[in-house]
């Protein structure tokens, strides 16, 4: 666990005591979740916590907070799921926990998609504001397919496709995820493939999360090619319950609306650290993000 290791701390004058989290705790965490009406089931925090190093808040030997941090590659580390007991919040808690999972990160670049209650704490601890997701849900409707350009076509995906795919991902969120997209594409119910002239230009997963399936995440060149693949799952979805997290600036919103996909949640992406690189002309981009705890 590296810095996390020295969390197993005495409590403090609340009674409150921080500690390392292990799978023991995710019921526990699971339940803290639902009583904020988050969709996350339990199979879904144990699919997060494969990836993450965690902490969590104590009080009389019950867990009353989690927080969660994920490493990508040396200098990239996502954080989510920083969850306060609602009778328990307003006492500084959630600054504890989030000065925890930050403890050994100086000098990273630090992500984290922050609902308007917590944006002040993540601003006290030196985010800033750098985009926005718009979260869209409902059951999806049949979606008009979106052509394509000539030699451009749609496939699943294949085994073969998979280191192409993680680079892609790698190219379009800036940190190196491998061992996240080996679980996410071995569980997903569907990949499918942008495929141009046989090179592999884009790719988005259809899987099970919170109240129904998930699209996500979503790699394309283009707009339109998003909207292809998004539209393809959607398709296949349909008459199911259906949510997609898209970055604000995908230009999305507004045709994910027509499909019976609205706008619930605007949460607001905060970094704090070096800035990213620019994007390379022609990269590849993330029209939407895996969950808004992994990014």
């Amino acid at each position: 666990m590296g810095a996390l290791t020295t969390m197993n701390a005495a409590a403090t004058d609340d009674g409150v005591r921080l500690r390392e989290m292990n799978d023991a705790d995710l019921a526990a965490a699971h339940s803290l979740s639902e009583a904020l009406r988050w969709p996350h089931r339990l199979a879904d925090w144990k699919q997060v916590f494969h990836h993450a190093e965690g902490v969590v808040a104590e009080r009389d030997g019950a867990i009353i907070g989690t927080a969660l941090r994920f490493r990508w590659g040396p200098q990239d580390a996502t954080i989510g799921l920083v969850i306060v007991a609602p009778a328990q919040q307003g006492r500084r808690i959630g600054h504890r926990l989030m000065s925890a999972v930050l403890d050994g990160l100086d000098g990273c670049r630090v992500r984290l998609n922050a609902t308007m209650d917590g944006r002040g704490l993540y601003e006290r601890l030196g985010f800033t504001r750098v985009g926005e997701l718009r979260q869209h849900q409902g059951i999806a409707q049949p979606a008009p397919l979106v052509a394509l350009d000539s030699g451009w076509r749609l496939r699943p995906a294949g085994a073969s496709d998979a280191a192409a795919l993680k680079a892609l991902d790698t190219q379009a969120c800036g940190m190196p995820r491998d061992a996240l997209l080996d679980e996410l594409l071995a569980e997903a119910e569907f990949t499918v493939v942008l495929d141009d002239g046989g090179t592999v230009r884009g790719f988005a997963l259809l899987r099970r999360f919170g109240r129904g399936h998930a699209i996500g995440p979503v790699v394309a060149p283009d707009e339109e090619g998003a909207k292809a693949l998004i539209a393809h799952l959607a398709g296949t979805n349909a008459g199911r319950f259906t949510r997609i997290d898209i970055d604000l600036d995908s230009g999305l919103a507004e045709w994910l609306e027509a499909m019976g996909l609205l706008r619930v949640d605007a949460p607001v992406v905060m970094q704090r650290g070096p800035a990213a690189e620019p994007p390379t002309p022609g990269a590849p981009r993330g029209y939407a993000v895996v969950t808004q705890a992994l990014g």
